[in-house]
Parts: structure tokens; sequence; C-alpha cells
């Protein structure tokens, strides 16, 4: 191994060893615990190391967040897959995306904790138009022939993440009961009825 590939190679070890441990303190302390001293104290490194690798706290969310949508939308194409049509499809995609949101309540905090991300956000993260196009791709499929020019593709896109969205978040917290079986009912109903909505 070349000293080049060498150093690259202790560049790319230091680098995850970062990620690791940022996100080891998110789970136990949460995002608004995290700060670069925290993480250079844990890895044992000077805090100017963490900026030779990120320029700031913000451009390690911002990794997170990638990862956070790259999973997100893994999932969710799983879940498209071999669907018989694209009601289904839709379906479920909204049922991969509420669970995602509850088996990685951590990522799904920092990717929607401030609400539905910017255009800038997507432009920075090429994972979400990723997930905007599995979404996309299945409304489009569904649009009746005849309802072409009154369905707007990328409004109903956005009708569908909000209405997701704003599920989880009563959901995670809290403020929706405690009954798992009526959220489940809840979600059926919000998914029905947006097929509904552009189908007729």
């Amino acid at each position: 191994m070349s000293i080049t590939e060498r150093k690259q190679r202790q560049k790319d070890e230091v680098r995850t060893s970062i990620l690791d441990s940022a996100w080891d303190l998110v789970v136990t302390e949460g995002w608004q615990s995290l700060t670069i001293r925290k993480i250079a104290d844990a890895i044992e490194y000077s805090v100017p190391v963490i900026y030779s690798h990120f320029e700031n706290k913000d451009a390690i969310l911002l990794e997170f967040n990638r990862k956070g949508f790259q999973s997100l939308v893994e999932k969710m194409v799983e879940a498209k897959a071999g669907q018989p049509g694209p009601r289904e499809e839709i379906v479920a995609m909204g049922h991969a995306y509420w669970s995602f949101a509850f088996l990685n309540r951590e990522y799904y905090q920092l990717m929607f904790g401030l609400g539905i991300p910017t255009c800038e956000a997507v432009r920075k993260i090429p994972e979400m138009a990723d997930f905007n196009e599995a979404i996309t791709g299945s409304i489009k499929a569904l649009t009746p022939p005849e309802r072409k020019e009154e369905v707007n593709p990328f409004l109903k896109f956005q009708s569908f993440w909000s209405m997701l969205h704003g599920l989880v978040s009563i959901n995670m917290l809290g403020k929706g009961g405690s009954h798992q079986g009526l959220s489940e009912m809840v979600l059926k109903d919000v998914l029905d009825s947006f097929i509904k909505g552009i189908e007729s």
C-alpha cells in the first residue's frame, strides 16, 4: 500500500469514527445536544481534526440526512416492487414510510425536524429526488387518462408526503392516542382517501 493510499485510509477511518461517535451521542443525548466538542472528546481527537473532515456541525447533520433518505428510499422502493398496480404501490409505500419513521426515530426527527425539507435541501441530498420519483411515478401511473390534465403529480406528491408526515408527527409526539390499531386505521383511511382523490 502506498503512502497516499495509507493516508486516505486513515482519513476515511477518522471520518467514520466521527460519524459513529456523533450517532452514539445522538442516540443517548438527542440531536439538540450534539456538538463538535462532544464528538472530539468522544473520539479523543482535537476539535481542529473534526473541522478538517467536516466544515461544521451542519455538515455532519447533512451527512446523516443523506443516509436517512437513502434508507427511506430503499425501504419504499422495496415495498413498491412487485405490487400489482399503482394503487397497491401507493399503499405499500405509505406503510413503508410509516414503519421507517417509528423504527428509525432519530433519523426521522432529523430529516423532518423542521418540517418538509426545502428545495435547497433537495439539491444537497440527491436521495430526496429518488424519494420524490418513487412516489410521483406511482401517482402518474394511478391517474386515469381522462384526468391527466387536471391532476398535478407534483402537487399530489406534496399532499401525499404532508399527510403521512402529519400523521407520523402526531403519533410520534404521543398526541394520536396509544391505540396502535386506531393509528393503523387512520393510516388506511388517509391512503384510501388519497387514492380516491386521484382516481375520481
